[in-house]
């Protein structure tokens, strides 16, 4: 498998930018515009998923760390790297490799000890192994730069870290990293935390050569998925296969975050007890990237929903097979599927490039719902942070 050819390298110069890469950020402005509804089944948003109570999860750590990092910048790099909470940015974020609309400041700018501060912001919101994860992915994006010869555009560092709120005043806060295969959105309501939307991807998934040579990312994604399909009995298996071919991309990635999408595929009802064991392993591995206090609360808000839970197949369940897979629920909507080449030239889907997506349907992407709840409970402006206005 060969490495394909680009014509136009992705460039950080907007003035270099051709007019069909422009007319792809006029689109992704527009729809990023549109007022905010969420993800939904036909039939709008459900309404009432999201109650403002109090989860006893500790944000203390994530409070001083982000904290710890405005306090590092200077008054020019806080004007870019800290913005007001309903800024339209927070839908920008894409997960090509190109700079559209990239916002924050870039993690490649900063030195290290401001760099480190980032990612100690990153460090206290997510579980071990989710931030093992996100830097793994940050690892092979320099893998695939190795091989092609392009770590000046494909390095570990071209990642843009955004900060929202005001940590300090106690209210509302969040964080944001942006760049190629990865794209995190952390909100921060009480001791609420949402995590989503959260699109990770890598290309290749392996890393056999370089820096970073046997890192590896989505095996168990992988793993755990095919077996949930392997283990359904004929019959449940003609219900959860929702289509024969694989689709271009996933439903509800970037740029998607009014997409309407039906349940579909078999419900979490009709599994046995072992099968939903395998499932709850499955939905664990996307939850428990958040730190642990908060994956306990996401994962029991999930399984509250457990019997309006659909699991949905598309593909070959064989051991070397591509396939598409999705969970979803009112609170939960996840999506995993094997890619064609970007990077490399095959125009078939192969193991070796790997998508997945995480959604809070029904309007609590960017905690959206809890912070109109926050709102109308307390009154707080969210029309800028103090912090900002006195740099």
């Amino acid at each position: 498998m060969g490495l394909r050819k680009r014509g136009a390298a992705p460039t950080r110069e907007p003035a270099l930018w051709t007019p069909e890469l422009l007319a792809k950020v006029e689109w992704r402005r527009r729809a990023a515009a549109e007022p905010f509804r969420g993800v939904a089944a036909p039939g709008g948003v459900q309404p009432g998923l999201f109650p403002l109570t109090s989860t006893g999860a500790d944000t203390t750590g994530i409070r001083r760390a982000t904290e710890d990092y405005l306090a590092a910048l200077s008054a020019r790099e806080l004007a870019q790297g800290l913005l007001p909470m309903d800024h339209v940015s927070w839908r920008h974020w894409a997960n090509g490799a190109r700079y559209f609309l990239r916002h924050g400041l870039c993690l490649e700018d900063l030195d290290d000890t401001k760099r480190q501060l980032a990612l100690d912001v990153l460090r206290a919101s997510l579980s071990h192994t989710g931030y093992a994860q996100v830097v793994d992915l940050m690892h092979l994006n320099l893998t695939i730069g190795e091989l092609r010869g392009e770590t000046d555009l494909l390095n570990e560092w071209l990642y843009w870290f955004s900060v929202y709120g005001d940590p300090e005043s106690g209210g509302p806060f969040g964080w944001q990293l942006d760049g190629h295969h990865v794209n995190v959105n952390c909100v921060l309501v009480g001791d609420h935390m949402v995590l989503t939307p959260t699109f990770l991807g890598a290309e290749p998934v392996i890393a056999d050569s370089g820096k970073y040579a046997g890192t590896t990312a989505f095996r168990r994604e992988e793993a755990v998925g095919r077996e949930l399909f392997a283990g359904l009995t004929s019959r449940q298996r003609e219900q959860a296969v929702i289509a024969a071919e694989l689709p271009p991309d996933l439903f509800v990635g970037a740029f998607r975050d009014n997409y309407e999408l039906g349940y579909a595929g078999v419900p979490f009802g009709a599994l046995n007890a072992h099968q939903r064991a395998t499932a709850v392993e499955l939905i664990a591995l996307y939850t428990d990237r958040a730190n642990t206090g908060h994956a306990r609360v996401r994962m029991d808000e999930v399984l509250a929903h457990e019997g309006d839970t659909h699991f949905a197949w598309i593909g070959d369940p064989a051991p070397d097979g591509v396939f598409y897979y999705r969970i979803h629920s009112p609170v939960l909507l996840v999506e995993f599927e094997h890619q064609a080449g970007v990077m490399f030239d095959n125009d078939v889907p192969t193991r070796r490039h790997i998508h997945t997506v995480v959604r809070t349907p029904n309007g609590n992407d960017y905690g959206v719902d809890l912070l109109r709840r926050h709102h109308e409970r307390f009154h707080v402006p969210n029309s800028g942070n103090s912090r900002r206005s006195q740099s």
